[in-house]
């Protein structure tokens, strides 16, 4: 889920399930570029392992960023394990 802050709320921008390869390849409409401002992703964990019938550690992994400027693209991986996480600004 990808939300936008807008004051002191989150207001709901995109909504996606990741494929087989465990990617989303587009969070907003088609053609919408996304305005400058602060974002949060939030990723279903807890969902993703227990589908798969694993344990995990972290029930969802919340990304807070912040747009400097409009994009069309911005990528966010989340490299994750049952008990661990990481991410970072991707290209």
């Amino acid at each position: 889920m990808l939300e936008r802050k807008e004051g002191a709320s989150w207001v709901g921008a995109g909504r996606a399930v990741t494929d087989i390869d465990g990617r989303v390849r587009s969070m907003l409409s088609q053609g919408t570029a996304a305005a400058p401002g602060i974002y949060r992703l939030v990723f279903g964990t807890g969902a993703y392992f227990a589908h798969r019938g694993m344990d995990a550690f972290y029930p969802e992994v919340i990304v807070i960023f912040e747009l400097k400027e409009e994009t069309g693209h911005c990528h966010v991986p989340l490299l994750l394990s049952p008990y661990g996480y990481s991410t970072y600004r991707g290209s």
